[in-house]
């Protein structure tokens, strides 16, 4: 009996170890980033749109014309332009909003496709619900109307109000329209006539940059991408692929690579946020935290003389009531050096820190030269 138990559990051990390789392979592979995740592709971009329109049909919650009177005089002109002279009247309607209205032209998107338009109030109107944006033209940087927007708004806020109370939930003076506007004018851009490719990284580093160019090269089988800066890649177009670039982005884009980061620490002091990258290291060094609290409590006393008394006169006596806290529980901590970024924030918790005053400690590590990590403070 003792030999079949041996046997198992040597069948047993030599099963561990064999799942235990297996992770070890599978984990690298798991953290690995496809190279379409990390990069851009130079020209493969989108372009933002711009215009100026009227929005109408709204149930009294449009802009007040004597406040606004760049609505006034684009009603005005519109209602020109359709025939109706309105000039010298006194306009008092309220039925009608300007709006700013935006968008986003995708990369190589033909004449004819319809995008999504984004509109939102300029003036002091209180609510788009139920509007319709009249004809708009779009613009681009350069000036040139690529686009033009018309439909129905959908908001998702809304505002209801009565004489003694109101309420208002998200913002109802900003909207958008699904497929509101339609393609008038193609950006032109062809991918085939290009003979070299840049790739910028979304996050530059010198050693992601490497690691991409080397995956590339490894692919194709030769030296076409080469890593200029911790932004962009060249990559010469092989011969095979001098008909096909579409083919060849395809190819690459699937690739995996190890994205790295250098050891940031980034706060944001407004909301107490703390984001620490797994690089984050702190040599040794000790730390005591404590707030000084003055608690200062003001309880009047009224005091009145006796019933039918024939002298006397109500008067208010002060009360102050002082408290201060040291907090003298709060003990000197001694972290090791280059402990890991989960050590650091057990290390922090324990002395009872609260985020704000992690973001001040982390600030005194990094001036006492013992924090190997940058701190960017949004």
């Amino acid at each position: 009996m003792f030999r079949i138990f041996s046997s198992f559990d040597r069948i047993a051990a030599a099963l561990t170890a064999l799942a235990c390789l297996l992770t070890l392979v599978v984990t690298p592979a798991q953290g690995a980033s496809r190279i379409k995740d990390i990069v851009d592709v130079e020209g493969i971009r989108d372009n933002m749109l711009v215009g100026y329109g009227l929005v109408v049909g709204l149930n009294g919650t449009g802009d007040t014309l004597r406040n606004a009177p760049f609505t006034q005089q684009s009603l005005i002109g519109m209602l020109e332009r359709l025939g109706v002279n309105t000039r010298g009247t006194a306009l008092k309607t309220d039925n009608v909003a300007a709006v700013m209205v935006s968008a986003n032209l995708p990369a190589f998107a033909p004449q004819g496709t319809r995008i999504d338009v984004t509109v939102s109030a300029l003036g002091d109107a209180t609510n788009l619900q139920g509007g319709v944006l009249l004809v708009t033209p779009l613009m681009g940087a350069d000036g040139q109307v690529y686009a033009v927007a018309q439909g129905s708004l959908a908001t998702g806020g809304f505002a209801a109000q009565g004489q003694a109370a109101s309420v208002v939930r998200g913002v109802p003076t900003n909207g958008r329209i699904a497929n509101g506007a339609i393609v008038e004018k193609e950006i032109a851009f062809k991918l085939s006539d290009l003979k070299t490719l840049r790739l910028a990284l979304r996050n530059p580093d010198l050693t992601t940059a490497r690691r991409v160019s080397s995956a590339i090269n490894a692919y194709l089988g030769g030296d076409a991408a080469k890593a200029d800066n911790p932004t962009t890649i060249d990559l010469r177009i092989p011969p095979k692929f001098s008909d096909d670039v579409v083919g060849l982005l395809t190819e690459i884009e699937q690739l995996r690579v190890e994205p790295d980061a250098p050891a940031r620490v980034v706060i944001d002091e407004s909301s107490g946020v703390i984001v620490m990258g797994q690089d984050v290291r702190v040599s040794r060094v000790a730390i005591a935290q404590g707030n000084l609290t003055i608690s200062v409590q003001e309880t009047p006393q009224v005091s009145q003389p006796n019933p039918f008394a024939n002298n006397g006169r109500t008067v208010v006596v002060p009360r102050t009531d002082v408290q201060v806290d040291e907090q003298a529980d709060r003990k000197l901590g001694i972290l090791d050096g280059s402990i890991s970024l989960a050590e650091l924030v057990d290390g922090l918790n324990a002395l009872g820190v609260s985020p704000r005053d992690m973001i001040t400690i982390l600030q005194a590590i990094k001036s006492a030269g013992a924090l190997q990590a940058e701190i960017e403070v949004m």
